[in-house]
């Protein structure tokens, strides 16, 4: 199989889809590798680090394109690559369909088939190629948060962790899955007062053992959620559905019973965000206001830091890229159902059920399309 690599397009992205390591991988495996000029310099890593590999280094994106059986991306094809995209070519990256439905619709067109991440399940039901994602995003959500509350950035002019005689920020987690464990972790390191709600009595019954004691959990109801944005300093987004719009729990109206210049990091913006009044934003304009209420909506939050990202990432991707690289993804879905909920679009029809229902397409099970296909 021609496995390509192109570089990512949204604005201050610097990961990349595969490291050398990976393509190496892929190569012995009896692929072919094609990189696009330049595709990991953003990570650091050399067009002559991934030559060394035996990987084809490809000068356009639209070469890579061409001629790959299978992209790997890291981001949401972009407008610019929408005319790229092929009928019977496979594209494993990051979709988030559910907050996109000019995307989806375009997707759906192309004909290729759509394996997005932020689906694959593994045995246990987890999510292992959203959760190093995950890690990332949460734990940077309190670095960016912190930052934002600051005076010049309009923030309240807070200091996250306080100081002797001073009380620390007030920090409100709502979800308390990676992403959420993780923001509650460094900012409880850092020395914030912890709110972390959710509506799993078992997770929250977890954290309560394992976090310090500057962490309180909180069952999540609409009072609840009320009672503590009007303490709250900065509230991170942490609620995922996989495959699904984030529910939203933070209402326009509920922004005026929360201190001016209080920050939002609405982590699940990818997903549409859990806050009503979340759009999404880029590294180089991160911020705006609303009702006195700085919002984060940065849709990349790990692109920024793209060595770690990109590491942590393709750590994850790659046994499921060799996979579908050695059987195809017929019989590689077929042979791991974790694997099948990643497939979200084959030829024209939708098969994730959430993506269907978000846009109230028509929903064809995988099974059926597969099987048509073999």
């Amino acid at each position: 199989m021609i496995v390509g690599v192109p570089k990512e397009l949204k604005a201050d992205e610097y990961r990349v889809g595969m490291i050398p390591a990976g393509a190496e991988t892929l190569i012995k495996a009896g692929h072919t590798v094609l990189i696009e000029d330049g595709a990991g310099l953003g990570s650091g890593i050399t067009n002559e680090e991934y030559a060394k590999t035996g990987a084809q280094i490809v000068p356009r994106a639209d070469q890579v394109w061409a001629k790959a059986d299978m992209v790997v991306k890291v981001k949401e094809p972009i407008a610019r690559e929408w005319s790229c995209m092929r009928a019977g070519q496979t594209v494993f990256t990051y979709f988030h369909f559910a907050a996109d439905r000019e995307l989806t619709d375009t997707v759906i067109k192309s004909g290729i088939t759509a394996i997005a991440y932020e689906t694959v399940h593994d045995r246990n039901g987890r999510l292992p190629l959203l959760t190093p994602m995950s890690e990332v995003a949460g734990r940077m959500s309190i670095q960016e948060g912190a930052k934002y509350l600051e005076k010049p950035m309009l923030g309240r002019g807070i200091l996250l962790a306080g100081v002797p005689g001073v009380e620390p920020a007030i920090v409100m987690v709502l979800g308390a899955g990676i992403v959420g464990t993780n923001a509650a972790k460094v900012a409880a390191g850092l020395g914030a007062s912890v709110i972390v709600l959710d509506i799993n009595i078992d997770r929250l019954r977890y954290l309560d053992d394992v976090m310090p004691a500057n962490v309180t959990t909180i069952y999540s109801d609409v009072q609840m959620i009320r009672k503590y944005l009007a303490q709250a300093d900065l509230v991170i987004g942490a609620v995922l559905i996989p495959g699904a719009r984030c529910p939203v729990l933070v209402r326009r109206e509920h922004l005026k019973l929360m201190k001016p210049g209080a920050v939002i990091v609405d982590v699940g913006v990818d997903q549409g965000g859990c806050c009503e009044t979340t759009r999404g934003t880029t590294h180089a304009n991160p911020t705006y206001v609303v009702d006195d209420i700085v919002h984060y909506g940065v849709t990349n939050m790990p692109g920024a830091v793209g060595r770690t990202s990109t590491f942590a990432l393709t750590n994850a991707t790659l046994p499921y890229a060799l996979r579908l690289a050695n059987l195809g993804w017929t019989k590689a879905v077929a042979q791991d159902p974790g694997l099948a909920e990643g497939v979200n679009i084959v030829a024209g029809k939708i098969t994730n059920r959430a993506v269907a229902d978000s846009f109230a397409l028509p929903y064809s099970p995988l099974e059926t399309v597969a099987s048509a296909r073999l």
